[in-house]
């Protein structure tokens, strides 16, 4: 068992690199359709992206409780649950991004936790009652992303139905930079605090803090990594999400945007996490499809839903195998 200092500093450098990669793969959530549409150029796209991410972190900290406290009891989380998950979090998320694969990082860390958890514990230690808001949410906030993308884009076709198609694309082409940010707050907003829930519960447990409140250098630090993996990293899920799921114009890419943001902030503040990359992929698809079936390529996004499938079991399997090893070489 490590000291409970040396536990601290391993747990934010864990928890740090999580946030470096949930920015590095989710970055094509706020950005991938404004670069697609010439929008905002890549370097504008995503510095925005990175700034928003980061005060996205300060505005509620409702899901890190979930996080921190809400998947496993917390009498029952250890430090080599804690490490385990993120382990097992972080290299199911370095492998999706290194091949491009636009996941649901949220999930993976959720699947790192419930690995982790039924390991260390057996099923007993896991609270299947917010799980299973999280799974209900996992499903549902897709669906709602998909009807709202096909919903707002019929709406904005009627009101702007005898207008050039021309002046139309101009007039959305900067509206997304409205739309994009909308995004990145949000993601902000709800990403972020996956990191921010892991160190508080650390902290809590180690006796570092008394109550479940994140301290204010936890949420900064949280969101700057986030940042900089948004700034960083992230190129070919941008060119997956933004280029290969569906041909659009900037009026598709403005609904995606505006339309995953609300799903996103309305469970943020319930306190729900939930997949970014999920909700505005199904957006894209649902805006895209009222043009015609053949707008998105079915093909893809099949591949990317099967991704979704395999995230939670993937993660949970990696952070399985960490916490084994752990108590391995322990011995």
């Amino acid at each position: 068992m490590l000291s409970p200092f040396i536990f601290i500093i391993v747990i934010v450098a864990l928890a740090w690199g999580y946030a470096f990669f949930n920015g590095a793969n989710d970055c094509a959530n706020s950005i991938a359709t404004t670069i697609s549409t010439r929008a905002l150029s890549p370097l504008k796209a995503i510095l925005l992206a990175s700034i928003l991410d980061i005060v996205g972190a300060f505005i509620t900290t409702k899901v890190a409780a979930t996080i921190g406290k809400g998947i496993i009891f917390q009498n029952f989380i250890t430090q080599d649950v804690l490490i385990a998950s993120l382990v097992g979090a972080i290299v199911w998320a370095g492998l999706s991004t290194r091949f491009g694969v636009p996941i649901s990082v949220t999930h993976a860390l959720i699947g790192g936790l419930i690995g982790a958890g039924i390991v260390a514990g057996g099923f007993f230690i896991l609270n299947w009652g917010v799980i299973a808001k999280i799974i209900l949410a996992m499903f549902l906030a897709p669906i709602f992303g998909f009807i709202l993308g096909a919903v707002v884009i019929f709406i904005l076709f009627w009101i702007f139905r005898k207008s050039r198609p021309d002046k139309v694309n101009e007039f959305f082409r900067k509206g997304q930079i409205f739309s994009s940010s909308f995004v990145a707050l949000a993601h902000g907003m709800n990403d972020t605090q996956n990191a921010m829930g892991i160190i508080t519960i650390a902290l809590l447990t180690q006796g570092f803090i008394s109550t479940f409140k994140v301290p204010l250098w936890v949420i900064l630090g949280s969101g700057l990594f986030m940042g900089l993996g948004t700034y960083l990293g992230g190129w070919r899920v941008i060119k997956t999400l933004g280029m290969k799921i569906a041909n659009i114009n900037p009026v598709h890419g403005f609904t995606s945007e505006f339309s995953s943001a609300l799903v996103i902030v309305i469970n943020t503040f319930i306190g729900i996490p939930i997949s970014t990359t999920q909700v505005i992929s199904t957006s894209l698809m649902g805006a895209a499809a009222t043009q015609r079936k053949r707008s998105v390529r079915w093909g893809i996004a099949r591949s990317i839903v099967l991704t979704w499938i395999f995230t939670i079991p993937g993660a949970a399997l990696l952070s399985a195998l960490t916490y084994f090893l752990l108590n391995l070489f322990a011995v």
